[in-house]
């Protein structure tokens, strides 16, 4: 199983909205792939809840049957377009893939 886990740190303000707005937006987004992307074996999103300045705002924890897997759900026009909100709201994101 490869485990594919992405933090987020999202701007102050983007697109017209705060930091909570696009939160709840990144999040819906995220959470509704489930239902979209076969290739996904586990989906799971979670909002910090600890002020901390080393804190991410939010994590994807999630799983794939392979890195094959792993790429056509990256490639898929569902995940492009929450990417794309991604890359506009987020300050930065990282991200870790391994095999379990």
């Amino acid at each position: 199983m490869l485990k594919h886990i992405v933090m987020f740190k999202l701007k102050e303000n983007a697109l017209g909205a705060d930091r909570a707005e696009n939160l709840q937006r990144v999040k819906l987004g995220l959470e509704a792939l489930k239902d979209k992307i076969g290739e996904i074996k586990f989906f799971e999103v979670g909002v910090n809840m600890i002020n901390s300045g080393a804190a991410y705002d939010m994590a994807l924890l999630s799983e794939f049957e392979s890195q094959a897997a792993l790429l056509a759900y990256q490639n898929h026009p569902e995940h492009l377009l929450v990417a794309k909100l991604v890359q506009e709201v987020c300050e930065s994101r990282i991200v870790v893939d391994y095999l379990s």
